[in-house]
């Protein structure tokens, strides 16, 4: 993903034999998965008209223009839709789109390399930041994207300051209470 893109949702799943959807929308309101225009896929050539018709269970049902048919909707499984940066709102102090932190270095409160931030993930449990490439530890790690365990964010500076809850840090430590 391009750092001028932003993912908005994954089609999740057909909906029914006529065509439709379900988006799983990572907007803060998940209806607004349709709001801000065509979206496209992953390489940005596809563009895609998304009518956001009502919220289900963990999604939202949806109908893009020319899917017709469950056939055609089940071909889309899995299809990530973005949309361009600029069409999105501006965010207030203290906020952000996940999309501005990938690529942001994540420090330790001691000042532990622990790479950079590389993605984020909603598993069920709430949302996770993915780390990976820092000398404190191998691979990747999973945080939770919680004040706690994320107490700065700075996005001008360049970096996130993350504090990891115990079981997560090498060698079986534990976070200092």
């Amino acid at each position: 993903m391009t750092k001028g893109r932003v993912l908005l949702g994954v089609v999740a799943a057909a909906h029914g034999v006529r065509g439709l959807v379900r988006i799983r929308s990572y907007t803060e309101d998940p209806m607004a998965v349709a709001l801000y225009g065509p979206l496209s896929d992953e390489t940005g050539r596809k563009q895609y008209r998304v009518e956001a018709l009502s919220a289900v269970k963990g999604a939202v049902l949806a109908r893009i223009e020319g899917v017709a048919d469950r056939t055609a909707a089940e071909a889309l499984r899995g299809l990530r839709l973005y949309v361009e940066r600029e069409r999105l709102p501006a965010t207030d102090e203290q906020e952000w789109y996940e999309a501005d932190l990938i690529g942001l270095a994540a420090v330790g409160r001691d000042g532990r390399d622990w790479g950079k931030v590389i993605a984020f993930h909603d598993f069920g449990a709430g949302r996770t930041m993915e780390v990976s490439g820092g000398s404190a530890s191998k691979g990747s790690v999973m945080l939770p994207f919680t004040a706690e365990a994320v107490p700065e964010v700075d996005v001008d500076g360049g970096k996130v300051v993350i504090d990891p809850p115990a079981g997560v840090l090498p060698g079986g430590e534990t976070r200092e209470a």
